[in-house]
């Protein structure tokens, strides 16, 4: 027997490997399964080479279960270890036998998991003792026992083996108890070790007999050894995908389409991507795509290795070329893994465009489920968006749809304004915003529809990186104003008029929370609508972006600002100005007659403060315009309490504050009965 100590450079290696090295203790049986991978490959390897020329036997991986005993085995019929074996890869704690091996036939010996040599040492997170008994392949070699308790000491004597491998044996400790039930182990196999390139038997498949499931002679092959992703796409059908897909993601609907990755230089990547239906809603669920390395799951955190926008994707990539810690829990960011996610990004762009020159018609009838996509994409990867330029629709509220270019082409003859800008007018709500579609469209324009999760990111983006292109919403003026033009017409109203419409109308505007209205005019003809309520623009666009963005708290808290714009060409809108002015002028003129009087005496005080040095001076004048200033807000009271009463009389000043209130859908409740009650008095 021999005695020894394991050469680590401090006797706390064993709780940085506990606690550190592996995040999660579950990690262990991947690590243990993939070194008896590696150890099959190798006796491969090198029976291919000639130099092994004995019988390879039934090369498989088996995890045991013995309960009564505690113990959890992982056995391989692979190259096996002698003690000096044992002592270089195993005693001494990182140096990795795989990386030799791989120095060695770097050509053919691709499929070598291993990296660190640090994986056999997860077994202890789990287990108070371990185990190795192994035979090697190298004639005459002598079977190997080795045993350590989790301490830097170990023993190791000569045992009686007689087939050539390695068993793996852990006395699971108290805590970990779980590792000894057969549910627990099939379910990490499947997780971690279900398209390995070895077959791997976990216990035996079981059938229902005599009212309970019972074991059969069958050996339970927990793991497909040639997955979809390593066969070429030309042996592959459509249906061999969709299975593939259900396999993966069960209970899910088809994906819309798949791209199979498939490169070995300038570094190597297997894959295949599936695009599911996402309709609007964004769900960047981090668990759609697994990462294999050599056909043993990684992570299913590929952040970092698939552009962000990908994230939507499902589907498995495999690539022995992305460097991982010595966990293979967590990416390392370096510039091999930014050329793989701009490949892979590069590759979804080549494919949809495809799609897209092949059959647009189908593409079209798609775009409604893969537009998130795209548009996350172009929100976030500026070389996909250049990509997207080509194929990136827009739909206006007939179901027209038409690229970035061609819809340039259909608007820029009438919806250029003044300034050369062209105008892309849009809608969210088709239904809701109908009236203002209607006008806009009466004036020949086109209006898209625009009502996604990332339109109003989109807007800002697009705005950004078209040439002289601003839009607006429907609803943000009247469609007369939506395109400013050189021959707009302004509204001509003497101050007087402007004083008793504003007051009027203002008046009898209803009171609705965090929401405040101004009154504007225009002229817009006869025929147009008589009082429209619109809504700014920008100041929407900030409110709608403060809603998706905690930092815009100063805009998301600013009450609703709405504008009830009135058409003075209007003949109802002109006979209330005609009546109100007839009705109002005796009175409302000597009111403002007396505040301009109080303002320009207010004036001449100021004037002469200015004058004075002493502040004894001064103190009586502020004081005399004070008082002015106080007649003046009683003044002001008078004239809109004057206009309000007038108003209150006047059934159809309301009438056209409700109609314009209930096209832009703010009239509700009460205000709502009101005008129906109304309404019918009219008629």
């Amino acid at each position: 027997m021999t005695k020894g100590t394991i050469g680590v450079t401090t006797e706390n290696i064993f709780p940085v490997i506990k606690k550190f090295l592996y995040s999660d203790h579950e990690i262990f049986l991947r690590e243990l399964v993939s070194n008896a991978i590696d150890a099959t490959q190798k006796i491969r390897t090198l029976a291919s080479f000639g130099e092994f020329q004995g019988e390879l036997g039934d090369l498989k991986v088996c995890v045991k279960i013995d309960k009564e005993a505690g113990t959890l085995t992982v056995s391989d019929h692979g190259i096996g270890m002698d003690a000096d074996d044992i002592e270089k890869y195993i005693n001494q704690i990182a140096f990795s036998g795989a990386e030799e091996f791989l120095e060695k036939y770097k050509d053919t010996a691709n499929s070598i998991i291993g990296h660190f040599g640090l994986g056999f040492y997860s077994a202890f997170m789990v287990s108070k003792k371990v185990v190795i008994r192994s035979l090697s392949y190298k004639e005459g070699a002598e079977a190997v026992e080795w045993t350590c308790d989790g301490s830097p000491e170990f023993e190791m004597q000569p045992t009686d083996k007689q087939e050539r491998g390695t068993d793996i044996i852990l006395y699971i400790d108290d805590d970990n108890k779980e590792f000894l039930e057969q549910i627990r182990i099939d379910a990490l196999l499947k997780k971690y070790c279900r398209f390995l390139p070895v077959p791997v038997i976990s216990g035996k498949k079981q059938e229902w007999k005599d009212g309970k499931m019972t074991d059969t002679d069958e050996d339970n092959v927990v793991n497909a050894t040639e997955p979809l992703w390593t066969k070429k796409p030309s042996e592959l059908t459509d249906k061999d995908y969709m299975e593939f897909y259900h396999e993966l993601h069960p209970g899910e609907e088809d994906p819309l389409f798949w791209i199979h990755l498939n490169v070995d230089y300038p570094f190597n990547l297997t894959g295949i991507l599936y695009f599911p239906k996402i309709k609007t809603d964004i769900d960047i669920r981090k668990n759609r795509i697994q990462l294999y390395c050599n056909q043993v799951f990684v992570t299913d955190q590929v952040e970092g290795v698939v552009p962000e926008f990908m994230m939507l994707m499902q589907g498995v990539i495999d690539s022995p070329d992305i460097p991982l810690n010595v966990s293979r829990s967590y990416l390392q960011a370096d510039q091999q893994v930014k050329k793989i996610s701009g490949y892979i990004s590069k590759k979804v762009a080549e494919k949809l465009d495809r799609m897209f020159k092949d059959d647009r018609k189908t593409f079209e009838q798609k775009w409604p489920d893969i537009e998130v996509f795209i548009k996350y994409g172009m929100l976030t990867d500026e070389k996909f968006y250049e990509a997207s330029k080509k194929f990136f629709l827009l739909r206006d509220v007939n179901d027209n749809y038409y690229t970035l270019e061609e819809y340039r082409k259909l608007v820029e003859a009438s919806q250029t304004d003044r300034e050369d800008t062209v105008v892309y007018i849009y809608c969210n709500d088709k239904t809701t915003q109908y009236a203002y579609v209607k006008g806009a469209e009466e004036k020949g324009y086109d209006v898209l529809l625009m009502n996604g999760q990332l339109d109003q990111h989109l807007i800002h983006f697009l705005e950004s990186k078209l040439e002289k292109t601003r839009f607006v919403r429907v609803d943000s003026d009247t469609p007369e104003r939506l395109i400013p033009k050189a021959d707009a017409e302004n509204a001509t109203l003497s101050p007087l008029e402007a004083d008793i419409l504003t007051g009027m109308f203002r008046s009898q505007l209803p009171e609705i929370k965090d929401t405040n209205f101004i009154v504007e005019y225009s002229a817009v003809g006869q025929d147009a609508a008589p009082a429209t309520v619109t809504q700014n623009e920008m100041m929407r666009r900030m409110k709608d972006m403060a809603a998706m963005q905690p930092g815009m708290n100063f805009y998301g808290q600013m009450p609703n600002m709405y504008a009830l714009v009135i058409n003075t060409e209007q003949p109802v809108v002109k006979k209330i100005i005609e009546e109100g002015k007839a009705s109002l002028e005796n009175e409302i003129v000597p009111v403002r007659a007396a505040i301009e009087t109080l303002n320009n005496e207010i004036e001449a005080t100021r004037k002469e403060i200015n004058d004075k040095k002493e502040e004894t001076e001064k103190a009586p004048l502020r004081t005399a315009i004070g008082e002015k200033e106080k007649e003046v807000e009683q003044k002001r009271s008078e004239e809109e309490r004057i206009l309000r009463e007038y108003a209150s009389t006047q059934p159809k000043v309301k009438q056209l504050i409700d109609l314009a209130l209930l096209q832009n859908g703010l009239l509700k409740g009460e205000a709502l009965t009101a005008f129906i009650e109304r309404s019918v008095k009219l008629l």
